[in-house]
């Protein structure tokens, strides 16, 4: 990886936007890679806007390399205020942002970041289910975390998405 493309990634690890869990999600996208064993969750909250559902807020969790990151980092940051549509037609060149370019080893942390968005935005994919009653109080309930999903499965299983 060239020097010029180190310093950027470093740059967006260094100041990540929207890690984490996001609670009361209308969308989940969970992916995996299994050549290299990274996995990507994305969270994405909808708002309404101008008579249109955009992106109000998308959130991340990743079990992978710094490329990965910066570029969901990214991602979440640049699908704000689009469609759902409108961010699914965007191509993993986009979504890694100001990255530019990624080279040919890293372009699968792009694809990875895309199928997250595909698998909770794409039209067949499963919405939240919003939590029932549980010994949390509504102040202090979070969104289950990536390893939550792994860990402890809920019934029927976790819906992953393993990328070619």
């Amino acid at each position: 990886m060239n020097e010029d493309l180190q310093k950027r990634i470093q740059a967006a690890l260094a100041n990540p936007q929207n890690m984490g869990e996001l609670a009361n999600a209308d969308a989940i996208g969970t992916v995996g890679n299994s050549d290299c064993g990274e996995m990507l969750r994305m969270w994405v909250k909808f708002k309404q806007q101008d008579g249109k559902r955009v992106i109000d807020r998308a959130t991340f969790q990743s079990f992978g390399c710094e490329t990965a990151i910066a570029v969901a980092s990214l991602a979440t940051e640049l699908i704000r205020g689009k469609t759902a549509e409108e961010a699914l037609a965007l191509k993993p060149e986009e979504l890694a942002g100001e990255l530019g370019p990624l080279p040919p080893m890293k372009i699968h942390c792009s694809q990875l970041v895309e199928g997250a968005l595909r698998s909770a935005l794409s039209p067949q994919a499963e919405t939240c289910v919003k939590p029932t009653e549980s010994s949390q109080s509504p102040a202090t309930s979070t969104a289950p975390t990536l390893l939550d999903s792994f860990s402890k499965p809920k019934e029927g299983g976790v819906k992953i998405q393993f990328l070619d």
